[in-house]
């Protein structure tokens, strides 16, 4: 109401009137819902609702999450949190009183760069984000545990790629929280599926999450889930977020994939490159066989032919045209054959061919044999080769 008129014209009211003056002033004045950027202070709960002191550094307005309310939030926020609310305006008249009631609370991208930093810093001395303790992906996975929200998009894009890919591999859907206070969850799922590695036959494990903000994945940058993650006995692939996100799970796992369905790109063959690829093989296989069964072929036509070259006939045969050709040859160089052709050969006494008429003299005798017969002879006269030199025989 108005206050009553007063001198000078001011309004009056009693202290009741004036609070719910305010109070009317600020419901018409001030937006219903509004969103807010601030560090938390002093938070602390009280009948089981929480109450904190929002701040930006130089001013600050209490506020209050009441414990309906609590229980809806993914997100506590504790001391010194960065934080965006959604909050709207409480007045309580009787004290003139002013609180922000807090309706959504979400870490702010400064609060959750400052988490991922600090936990970074904290896990890379001990090497859990070294290249090389990664393990290699199975190049063909028999079956494969998915890590994610059920139901939720990015399930079905992983599924609708694990039929377009690699229809041979078993899918294993684990549901699991992806965003709030559900670390410890998250950890009692991928420690389960480390525990029955062996007895479910799994050959790795995709944690998913499909998109939204950088504050929505903090979860994901928790000190001992990546502890986890670095424990388990399986590659672990990660598709968290967008492309530009990055978390710590993402730096600790085996491999990480730019967004849920690129996870499963990395870990399952594509059959259309597969098929093309056993074509190839095919052609190059049909090839091998045509040139070793020419080759082959062509060693048993050899093998044949020494066969054939080793059999009894052939090797009289062989030995008869030896032996002809041996003939011919003996008769070619046969003395006989000299003699056939009109020459002769001469022999002193004792037998021995006479080469030159040096080696006989005057009134020796000789023998000359022809083709028909032996002469008896005697030396009468020796003239020499008007070209060779004369010949001196014995006195």
């Amino acid at each position: 109401m108005n206050g009553l008129p007063a001198d000078g014209g001011l309004p009056r009211y009693g202290v009741g009137q004036l609070n719910e003056a305010i109070g009317t002033l600020l419901e018409r004045g001030f937006a219903p819902r509004f969103l807010v950027d601030a560090t938390v202070s002093r938070p602390q709960f009280k009948k089981g609702h929480l109450w904190l002191t929002l701040t930006d550094g130089q001013s600050s307005i209490p506020a209050v999450i009441w414990a309906s309310q609590l229980q809806k939030l993914s997100f506590v926020p504790e001391e010194g949190d960065g934080v965006v609310v959604v909050g709207k305006l409480n007045f309580w008249a009787a004290q003139a009183r002013l609180t922000v009631q807090i309706l959504d609370v979400r870490p702010s991208l400064t609060a959750v760069l400052r988490q991922f930093e600090r936990v970074r810093a904290l896990l890379a001395p001990e090497g859990l984000f070294d290249p090389e303790r990664r393990r290699a992906l199975p190049a063909w996975p028999g079956r494969i545990a998915l890590l994610t929200s059920v139901p939720s998009s990015a399930l079905a894009d992983m599924l609708r790629t694990a039929r377009e890919r690699w229809p041979a591999t078993r899918l294993l859907v684990v549901p699991i929280p992806v965003q709030g206070p559900v670390e410890a969850r998250i950890r009692a799922a991928i420690e389960r599926l480390g525990a029955r590695a062996r007895e479910l036959e799994l050959d790795a494990i995709v944690l998913a999450r499909g998109g939204g903000s950088r504050e929505d994945l903090t979860v994901f940058d928790a000190e001992e889930l990546a502890r986890c993650l670095a424990a388990c006995p399986l590659p672990v692939v990660c598709g968290l977020g967008h492309e530009d996100d990055t978390t710590i799970a993402d730096l600790v796992a085996d491999y990480r994939a730019a967004t849920p369905t690129a996870a499963l790109v990395a870990l399952l063959p594509d059959r259309q490159a597969e098929r093309m690829a056993l074509a190839q093989h095919r052609r190059h296989l049909g090839q091998l066989l045509i040139l070793r069964l020419r080759a082959a072929r062509q060693q048993l036509d050899r093998d044949r032919q020494r066969l054939d070259a080793l059999q009894p006939h052939q090797l009289l045969a062989g030995q008869r045209q030896w032996l002809k050709q041996q003939r011919a040859l003996l008769q070619a160089l046969s003395p006989r054959h000299l003699l056939e052709r009109g020459f002769a050969l001469i022999r002193d006494a004792e037998g021995n061919l006479v080469r030159s008429i040096s080696s006989v003299a005057d009134g020796d005798r000789i023998m000359v044999d022809l083709v028909d017969g032996v002469l008896a002879a005697e030396v009468i006269q020796r003239r020499p080769t008007p070209s060779a030199p004369a010949a001196t025989g014995p006195a």
